[in-house]
């Protein structure tokens, strides 16, 4: 039996209202005694009804009860056939008394009968409903906080990334410098020392030539910084011949590096002049700027 159905079907209202059968009000006395959950239900109705009565009871008219007393008197006086006149010279008795009940037709209110289950409703759809809010200001709090996890994540990454970038540029220098290192202290390559000229007496620079490979590479110590538009170029004297072995960069000519040059097959002499941009076909001499014999 489900209890909660039986209560709110309305049939322990109609109980207190009078409305049931013998058998019907026996039944629900057998289950408000079976079950504490009903006869509190029924006691709750009973009292509310009560109070109901209560409140809207409504006083007698006044004169009421001599009408009521006039009437029972002239009722017995017509049953005993005594004159009226003697029954009216006869002391009467002191007639007790009447307590006086006044019943009053309570209407039925049929709203009353549909209250407790409007109640629990609308306390459910409050709790519904507050639910409901908490619910949404628990995933906007969540969702607040998947993003900043996710922006953090991003910072890392891009950090991560950047980081990982500078390992690898310093592995690549690391790598560079321990390859000029190996050229510098290889017994294979010869050093040309490239002394200064007139138009540069403090510059320096030296040429690694490997005969065998014909590799060359350049190691400036100090230059003069070339006039904008302007670049270093490397020559290889061979037999008094100048020959192209390449164009210093930059960072080369700064002495930030060691620069594999062109490779040349035959050489007796290195020299440098400042060139166009790009290389000449023939060194300008009057910008000879470092020379050296092997």
């Amino acid at each position: 039996m489900n209890i909660q159905e039986y209560i709110e079907s309305g049939i322990l209202e109609q109980y207190a209202l009078g409305e049931l059968s013998e058998a019907e009000r026996a039944d629900v006395e057998r289950l408000a005694a079976e079950h504490p959950q009903i006869r509190e239900e029924l006691n709750v109705i009973t009292d509310a009804l009560g109070a109901y009565a209560q409140a809207h009871a409504q006083a007698p008219p006044a004169g009421m009860r001599e009408r009521v007393l006039s009437g029972w008197q002239a009722a017995i006086k017509h049953d005993t056939g005594a004159p009226e006149s003697q029954s009216a010279a006869a002391p009467q008795p002191q007639a007790a008394p009447v307590a006086e009940s006044v019943v009053r037709q309570m209407p039925v209110n049929q709203e009353y009968t549909q209250e407790a289950p409007a109640a629990r409703f609308n306390w459910m759809m409050a709790a519904a409903v507050v639910l409901l809010l908490l619910s949404a200001v628990g995933n906007l709090l969540l969702y607040t906080r998947w993003k900043e996890a996710e922006s953090s994540l991003a910072i890392a990454q891009s950090e991560q990334a950047r980081v990982a970038s500078s390992v690898q540029a310093v592995q690549r220098t690391l790598g560079y410098r321990t390859q000029e290192l190996a050229i510098l202290r290889s017994d294979q390559f010869h050093s040309v020392t490239l002394a200064g000229m007139p138009v540069a007496p403090t510059a320096r620079a030296k040429v690694l030539y490997n005969p065998a490979t014909r590799k060359v590479y350049v190691d400036v110590h100090s230059l003069p910084t070339p006039p904008s538009g302007k670049q270093y170029q490397l020559w290889a004297l061979d037999n008094g011949k100048p020959i192209d072995a390449g164009m210093l960069a930059a960072a080369t000519a700064a002495g930030d590096s060691l620069q594999q040059m062109k490779d040349v097959a035959s050489a007796q002499a290195f020299a440098m002049t400042v060139e166009e941009a790009g290389g000449s076909a023939n060194p300008t001499m009057s910008t000879l700027t470092v020379m050296g014999k092997m």
